[in-house]
């Protein structure tokens, strides 16, 4: 057999976010999670290397297009949630996209980029199903890069009046305000207390690396959407479980939240909640399958785990605009 040499398109983090803007995210993220519940995509659980001693853990999150166009995507991410007090994003590794013909390589690109895109895009998608129309007050806990972009993503879908930003070192809200008081049109307000923070809040991110809970239901007002979005691991939580007894709970994926979502499998060991307690997938109400928010009143809430279909429809999305946009490196392989 001869050994032919294939091309291989590289995508830096510049070029990922030169490529993508967050509205068309949006809508890609819409698609896959429809996509996904529909059985057109197939993932299994990520992998997830935990060594009791190293300083940050591997992700493993394999996915797989049906049909015309089929493909395979492979996210390799490190979690390092130290990395941002040296200034780096706490998540490093790459995207790899696979011809679902023959296998070959076609693209490997920066997974920091696109993982703080989807993960806000994803968010953004259920808080336009979920949350009340007119929910204008946003409440963001937690000030790394998962604040900035649910920032821009949730504006796209809500007019935002106002943002409070909280996080466990007051100077970091200080810096995200001065930051990005010239991209949005609503003010961001740097909050000293959680609950301070969500008085009257309407929208609700939580973006920690916290494993105990953040959020207190007494500090939620009705009628309020929440998006938890920190945690994938069993055993931390950023929701108390009263929180989530109160709530109509909305998951991106059930098979992932049943063996990776603290927020849920906690109060599930407390007997507090039971399996029918996750109303849907945020796909099943995209396809009309499900209900979403029944009333004013209801306090809805969406665990994002965040899924490897979502990294992969970045990438087929990136891989096709790269080549009509002439951005990225090609390599022989």
């Amino acid at each position: 057999m001869s050994h032919q040499l294939q091309s291989v398109l590289l995508l830096n983090a510049a070029e990922v976010n030169q490529l993508l803007t967050m509205n068309v995210c949006i809508e890609l993220m819409a698609e896959a999670l429809a996509d996904l519940s529909s059985g057109n995509l197939v993932q299994p659980l990520r992998m997830v290397l935990r060594p009791p001693d190293a300083r940050g853990v591997l992700a493993m999150m394999p996915a797989y297009r049906r049909g015309e166009g089929s493909a395979y995507g492979l996210k390799a991410i490190c979690f390092f949630h130290g990395n941002p007090a040296f200034g780096k994003d706490a998540h490093q590794g790459c995207v790899l996209l696979s011809s679902g013909e023959t296998g070959e390589l076609l693209a490997i690109i920066n997974a920091s980029a696109i993982t703080a895109l989807r993960t806000a895009a994803v968010s953004a998608v259920a808080t336009k199903l979920l949350s009340r129309n007119d929910a204008s007050e946003l409440t963001i806990i937690g000030s790394g890069v998962q604040a900035r972009t649910h920032l821009v993503a949730l504006s796209q879908v809500r007019s935002i009046r106002r943002a409070r930003v909280v996080s466990r070192n007051p100077e970091h809200p200080k810096q995200l305000a001065k930051e990005m008081r010239t991209t949005l049109p609503f003010p961001i307000e740097p909050v000293g207390s959680i609950e301070e923070a969500l008085r009257d809040a309407e929208l609700i991110v939580t973006a920690t690396s916290s494993r105990q809970p953040v959020l207190r239901r007494e500090w939620i007002s009705d009628g309020a959407h929440i998006n938890a979005i920190g945690t994938y691991s069993p055993e931390a939580r950023e929701i108390d479980s009263a929180t989530m007894v109160a709530s109509r709970f909305f998951v991106d994926r059930r098979e992932s939240a049943l063996n990776e979502a603290g927020d849920y499998l906690l109060p599930l060991k407390e007997g507090l909640i039971g399996p029918n307690d996750i109303i849907a997938e945020v796909g099943e109400v995209l396809l009309g399958q499900k209900r979403g928010r029944t009333s004013a009143d209801d306090i809805t809430l969406f665990k994002s785990l965040g899924l490897a279909v979502e990294d992969m429809a970045c990438a087929e999305y990136l891989y096709q605009r790269a080549q009509i946009e002439k951005v990225g490196t090609w390599i022989k392989f």
